[in-house]
């Protein structure tokens, strides 16, 4: 507690009539003599001394064109966005002030995981991310957000298949509301979350806990539910009286793949499914205008915008620029609506077909928001492969379910568009696809013509097909998810997080679960 309270204390800088005392004459010339230099080492080392200077300026003035060119690509665009005004916009939220009462400013309480998951999509960032803000909820805790980080340490920028990408995006590009520090519903006195940057300057010098201390004999194992878990956490939380709490970075997640990719995870819906972390989840600015400047492609417009602020809504006339740097939620769930006659379909290509071989190889299963136990589409794991190895007959089942080829999408289809007229007739007809996916042009070619056979469609139209702007394009995975939670029908990829995170966002919606499936 007092590490605390003394940071919030001005710069304090040592009283110089407290130091050591002076040297006497003495002292001094003791000193002089053990370290004196003949001329030839002065010259020497003068000699060195100016060379360590004209090589560090001459590297100066080398690097200053080169970070000033880098700038210059990023402002043009020819690099991707770094989103300094959305990183600056989430440096000055109101919270990140000493001067506010309890349970806010120098009273605050703090709960940072920085041992959240690094160098993996947005659906395994986003699934963590709602647990660690949950636990901090519940344990009335100001949840401390980062970035949605590819690379801790890097430079401004990573690559992912030979591309250049943010190393680390804001999340208020991506998403708003009460985790990344909106204020809760009116009645919940929660404190608002504040970022990591505010979180470092308040708390130099916090209790760090290894999450091998609780998770050591429970992450593994089966037969322990993700609630358990959950529970000891609060528990743990609670009983620490430092306000300035970190989980540490090297070790392992709180909540980790282990738990999101089975049944282990439904266990915490109950908390999920109430917790303002999530009724109050909402897309951020930039991926509702994203959606609304493409949502024409795939749907009437009389349809598209009923849901967004009407500030958002397109229209033939120019429009006011958008504020694009808000935490707080455009539209929650709960408000949002489904688009009559679209069908989303997730499909993944690319590196997933290894992906989806490991799966088989070690006989998973769906990932736990896929296996809710209303929904229609059930995986069965087989009995008979695990520990590496598999026959040809579970890998081809397998990729049937992740990896579908063109004949087995259409089947799909097809069955789909059967079990919904036996289910509604001809009242909620699907007219229009959707295909989240990154799918290699001319493949998808191949797919929207193999569509067409099932019906004529008002429109197929795939990830490919968006015209995104410069600063959606990193986050276009949003987009798409912003998409398959509002279809009519979606058929998702049980394996995939990217799925599992629209499927827990429609059922927070109550879709009917009959209009969630998978391949």
């Amino acid at each position: 507690m007092q590490s605390f309270k003394l940071s919030f204390k001005g710069n304090v800088y040592p009283r110089s009539d407290n130091s050591t005392l002076p040297l006497s004459n003495s002292d001094t010339r003791s000193s002089l003599s053990r370290f004196s230099l003949t001329r030839r080492c002065t010259r020497l080392l003068m000699g060195l001394i100016l060379v360590c200077l004209f090589l560090f300026f001459s590297r100066t003035k080398a690097t200053a064109p080169f970070r000033l060119q880098e700038q210059s690509l990023a402002a043009d665009h020819s690099l991707p966005p770094l989103y300094e005004e959305y990183h600056d916009y989430e440096r000055h939220l109101p919270q990140h002030n000493l001067s506010l009462p309890f349970p806010e400013g120098r009273d605050a309480k703090f709960f940072w995981a920085a041992n959240h998951v690094t160098i993996s999509g947005w659906g395994n960032a986003m699934q963590e991310l709602a647990m660690n803000a949950v636990l901090s909820h519940v344990t009335k805790r100001t949840f401390v957000f980062d970035n949605f980080t590819w690379e801790r340490d890097a430079p401004d920028y990573s690559t992912f298949n030979g591309k250049l990408i943010p190393s680390r995006i804001p999340l208020s590009a991506i998403i708003s509301g009460p985790i990344i520090g909106s204020s809760f519903p009116p009645g919940d006195a929660a404190p608002r979350a504040v970022s990591r940057e505010y979180f470092k300057k308040v708390c130099p010098s916090p209790t760090i806990i290894d999450s091998w201390d609780v998770n050591e004999h429970l992450r593994l194992d089966d037969n322990v539910p993700a609630l358990e878990i959950f529970e000891k956490w609060v528990e743990r939380l609670n009983s620490i009286d430092d306000p300035c709490v970190e989980i540490r970075q090297e070790s392992y997640q709180l909540f980790e793949i282990w738990l999101f990719g089975s049944r282990r995870i439904l266990s915490m819906w109950p908390i999920l499914s109430k917790s303002p972390i999530l009724t109050d989840f909402s897309w951020s600015p930039l991926i509702y205008q994203a959606y609304a400047e493409n949502a024409h492609l795939f749907t009437p417009t009389s349809s598209s915008f009923g849901f967004l602020p009407s500030f958002m809504r397109p229209s033939g006339q120019q429009q006011t620029p958008t504020p694009l740097h808000d935490v707080h939620p455009v539209v929650k769930s709960k408000e949002m609506d489904t688009i009559p006659g679209l069908l989303a379909l997730h499909i993944r290509r690319g590196d997933f077909s290894g992906h989806c071989s490991h799966l088989a190889n070690w006989s998973s299963n769906w990932n736990g928001f896929n296996q809710f136990s209303a929904l229609p589409d059930k995986f069965k794991v087989p009995t008979d492969g695990g520990w590496g190895v598999t026959t040809e007959a579970n890998t081809n089942m397998y990729f049937k379910a992740c990896f579908p080829t063109i004949e087995q999408i259409v089947e799909k289809v097809q069955n789909v568009l059967g079990d919904q007229r036996r289910l509604y007739g001809s009242v909620k007809e699907l007219k229009s696809i959707y295909v989240m996916t990154n799918g290699d042009v001319e493949w998808l070619q191949q797919l929207r013509e193999a569509l067409m056979q099932v019906k004529k469609w008002d429109a197929v139209v795939t990830s490919r097909d968006m015209k995104l702007s410069w600063e959606a394009k990193p986050v276009a995975q949003a987009v798409d998810m912003l998409i398959g939670q509002r279809a009519q029908v979606l058929i998702g990829n049980g394996f995939s997080s990217l799925t599992s995170n629209i499927v827990m966002l429609r059922m927070l919606m109550d879709i009917p679960s009959e209009d969630t499936r998978f391949w």
